[in-house]
């Protein structure tokens, strides 16, 4: 790590710093927009509206097998919504019939079909409906309708989606560190998401790195010393070997960047570094600038751009 005047002031060494590092690491930086994407499963439910509702009229039914036979009959698009209702977001599902005889053979459904169904084909959704337990949804009225089950589905089915906004909040926060400084010196300029094309058409350096279509989290561009920076962002939760590697390839991708004059910013957090330290303290003797938030807070960007 380099001694920038930052950490020369306080006198401290490498060890002072990366134990620091390892004290000031957080346990969440969840927002609120973390939890449920309100308006993805609004938006999600709105589509499927009508033939849920044409569903409802099912609910209780004492001839269940020929009034949903005679209704997608009627409403072929009523198909579409049947995977929903597993939770299952798939147009087309093959269903492995019996592997126990080693005979490794599918029923196949597909969901998209807006063609008149013949009658065996309405049975064979009958019979998805049936093997796959939708039929109790049906009986005995034990839902009230379909909109709001549905809604119960999107939300559960939206909760998968939190690895990826959590992946994405840990740049959103390091942003608003870089937008500050941009703002504040129009010397430093930044670009999202930069590949090497972008970064060439935008600040004039090139990036050369064997896998061409790689996407920085940050590409920070001094106009006064001419200077990039490359800028990496995560944060980890848990610990295990994963994080183990990633210390690896950030460490190859530093000696990469650092024989073409271009200085890779690490910015990583949680306390699933707490487990793995000593692969991190071997990244971190080796890597210039490797940070936390805590590090931001202090105002260790403003240090490295200026």
């Amino acid at each position: 790590m380099k001694y920038i005047d930052f950490y020369k002031k306080k006198g401290w060494e490498n060890k002072d710093v990366f134990n620091l590092f390892i004290a000031t690491t957080r346990s969440s930086i969840k927002t609120w927009h973390y939890f449920v994407n309100w308006e993805k499963v609004e938006d999600n439910l709105e589509k499927i509206k009508i033939e849920l509702n044409i569903l409802n009229s099912l609910i209780g039914s004492s001839n269940l097998k020929e009034d949903f036979i005679n209704l997608i009959k009627e409403y072929p698009k009523v198909i579409k919504v049947l995977p929903i209702l597993l939770a299952v977001r798939e147009d087309k599902l093959e269903i492995l019939k019996d592997y126990q005889k080693l005979n490794l053979n599918y029923d196949i459904f597909d969901f998209q079909t807006n063609k008149k169904l013949t009658d065996s084909e309405a049975e064979n959704y009958f019979t998805f409906i049936k093997k796959s337990g939708i039929i109790n949804l049906f009986e005995n009225k034990k839902i009230k309708n379909f909109v709001d089950y549905v809604f119960g589905a999107e939300v559960g089915l939206d909760s998968n989606g939190r690895k990826n906004r959590g992946g994405t909040l840990m740049e959103n926060v390091v942003e608003a560190f870089i937008k500050d400084l941009s703002d504040k010196n129009k010397n430093i300029k930044y670009i999202a998401q930069a590949r090497a094309p972008e970064i060439k058409s935008t600040f004039g350096v090139s990036v050369k790195f064997d896998k061409s279509s790689r996407s920085y989290d940050f590409a920070v561009f001094n106009l006064n010393t001419k200077k990039l920076f490359l800028i990496e962002t995560n944060f980890y939760n848990g610990g295990g070997s994963k994080l183990k590697s990633v210390c690896g390839e950030f460490k190859t991708l530093f000696n990469e960047l650092n024989k073409q004059g271009i200085d890779l910013i690490w910015i990583t957090d949680g306390k699933g570094w707490e487990s793995t330290k000593r692969p991190l303290e071997e990244a971190f003797n080796q890597i210039d600038y490797l940070f936390n938030l805590s590090m931001l807070e202090e105002g260790i960007l403003s240090e490295i751009f200026s």
